[in-house]
Parts: structure tokens; sequence; C-alpha cells
């Protein structure tokens, strides 16, 4: 077995390990038992300040604590929207596939901050234009098959906004 081989294999292995067990501990830490839990603990902690004096040590036990709990759930609670999030837009590709909606949408989660901006402002202004009709937007057409049809025959593109329209209205 080569090297490259056998570490992604234990790569994989521990990714699933880790999902599995950033999975249980996000689901876990969201019930009602784990805030009874904490806020239990920091309830004895509070308790038990006159019985240390409110010392130094008192106080650092439970900043430590919340600290290290903290800083542990800041990955857990990552990874499991990470996941979430991939999930969503595999699903949200999958509907703008099987529907009439446009397909240079799949996978625009992985352009730039600045071409998601673009794009943002470009659908923002398709939906300005649409609710005041005098104003003239100029719109790149994607490179797709209907728009290098539509650029050959443009009455068929007219045709076909005319249908659009109509369904709208209707």
């Amino acid at each position: 077995m080569s090297e490259p081989t056998k570490h992604s294999k234990e790569r994989e292995v521990i990714g699933r390990v880790f999902g599995r067990i950033a999975h249980r501990v996000a689901c876990e830490a969201g019930r009602p038992w784990v805030f009874i839990l904490a806020a239990t603990t920091v309830i004895v902690w509070a308790a038990t300040g006159p019985i240390f004096a409110y010392s130094d040590t008192w106080q650092l036990v439970i900043n430590t604590g919340t600290t290290i709990v903290t800083f542990l759930m800041v990955f857990l609670i990552q990874n499991s929207q990470n996941r979430d999030s991939a999930a969503i837009q595999v699903k949200l590709d999958e509907l703008i596939r099987a529907s009439d909606a446009k397909n240079a949408f799949v996978g625009v989660e992985h352009l730039s901050d600045t071409e998601i901006d673009r794009l943002r402002d470009l659908i923002e202004r398709r939906v300005k234009h649409r609710r005041e009709p005098n104003e003239k937007v100029e719109v790149k057409r994607a490179d797709t098959p209907q728009s290098r049809s539509a650029a050959r025959n443009p009455s068929a593109g007219r045709e076909q906004k005319n249908k659009a329209s109509v369904s709208k209205s209707a």
C-alpha cells in the first residue's frame, strides 16, 4: 500500500469518527438535560463561593471549565454547520437542476465573495427591472443552449419571454 493511500484512508477514518462524535455532541448539547446540567454546575459553583472564600482558585475553576467547553464546542458546532450547509446546498442544487430554474446557479457557493456580490446585484437589478418596466437594465446572458439559441434567433427569445409573462399574469 502506498503512503498517500494510507494517509488518505487514515484521514477518511478520522473524519468519519470526528463527524460522528461532532454530530452526537451537537445534538446532545441542545437538549434540556445539558442546560440543566450546566445551570446546576454554575449554581453549585456559586454556592461553594463562601466555602472557598471566593478565592482566585475558586474563580479559576469556573473560568477554566467554561473556556475549555466553549473552545471545544466552537469546533463541534462549526463542523455540524458545515455538514448541514453542504447537505442543504446539494438539495438546492438538485431542486435547481430538476426545475425550470437556471442551472447556471448550481454551484454558486464555490464563487468568490466578489463574484457572489456581483451575482446578487445582477439578480436585484432584474427584480427591480420587473417592478419598474420603464427602467432599462443590461443583463449579460449566461452561456447556455437557450441563450445561444436566442442569440441566433431573437424572435424565439421574445416568444419564450412572452410565454413566461403570460403565465405569470394568468
